[in-house]
């Protein structure tokens, strides 16, 4: 069996489907058998046990692996191939950094697979995009404040995911990439903005893995396009 840890750390490309949005059974089956590495299953708001589970059973039906990001008790559903615990360092509400983690916790802890969980440090840089507002999250940030969360997140927490989400735009990818450059151990996740095979490859340029959402729902031919961009991109540099 393949350790979660070094199955993450073999994405190049991954998409993320969100279980409050809704996706037909032949868009999923394409998203599913496009080659992509990997499904993470998560979203900003609207998830229930009920609609997670109902999304996992229909990924089920293929073989792509897929993962959940843990965002509170109310999503605690098994059965995924491993879960990001997912704390966001620029948060304003302490509850997304470590509050909402320790409610889950108390509750589910000792029914944590934690052979499959993995902690991801969430860094948010679109301060219009819904997980912004939801977490309250401090955007503005200069490229040093940035290039310092991820020193913290990488050296001092050794937290093995760390996550740049400019959702809804295309973000900075010089600022992505430097980010990427200082990293010890961790792998970095960006998403945010892609939508055509161009962006998935200077984004794949930039970090170890893409993510890949929105623009499934809105042009699923340009999000499928993605996979086969961003995996032939080849990352220089950056932790192995």
């Amino acid at each position: 069996m393949i350790a979660f840890s070094d199955r993450y750390a073999a994405w190049r490309h991954v998409f993320k489907l969100d279980p409050d949005r809704a996706i037909s059974d032949e868009a999923l089956e394409r998203v599913c058998l496009s080659g992509t590495d990997g499904i993470l299953v998560g979203g900003s708001s609207g998830i229930t046990y009920d609609n997670t589970v109902e999304l996992m059973a229909r990924i089920r039906r293929f073989e792509v692996p897929c993962a959940l990001e843990l965002t509170g008790a109310d999503s605690a559903v098994p059965g995924f191939d491993g879960y990001f615990v997912p704390m966001v360092l620029n948060a304003k509400r302490m509850e997304w950094l470590v509050g909402r983690q320790v409610e889950a916790l108390a509750e589910y802890g000792a029914f944590m697979p934690w052979e499959l969980t993995a902690a991801q440090a969430y860094l948010i840089l679109n301060g219009e995009c819904t997980a912004a507002q939801v977490t309250e999250a401090r955007t503005a940030l200069t490229a040093d404040e940035v290039l310092a969360y991820g020193q913290l997140a990488d050296r001092l927490w050794r937290v093995p995911v760390l996550y740049l989400e400019y959702s809804g735009a295309f973000g900075d990818m010089e600022l992505v990439r430097k980010v990427r450059d200082q990293l010890t151990q961790a792998r970095l996740f960006y998403g945010g903005g892609i939508a055509t095979p161009e962006q998935a490859r200077v984004a794949a340029a930039s970090a170890h893995t893409v993510v890949v959402g929105n623009v499934i729902y809105s042009d699923l031919n340009a999000a499928l396009a993605t996979v086969d961009a961003a995996k032939r991109e080849i990352v220089a540099g950056g932790p192995a």
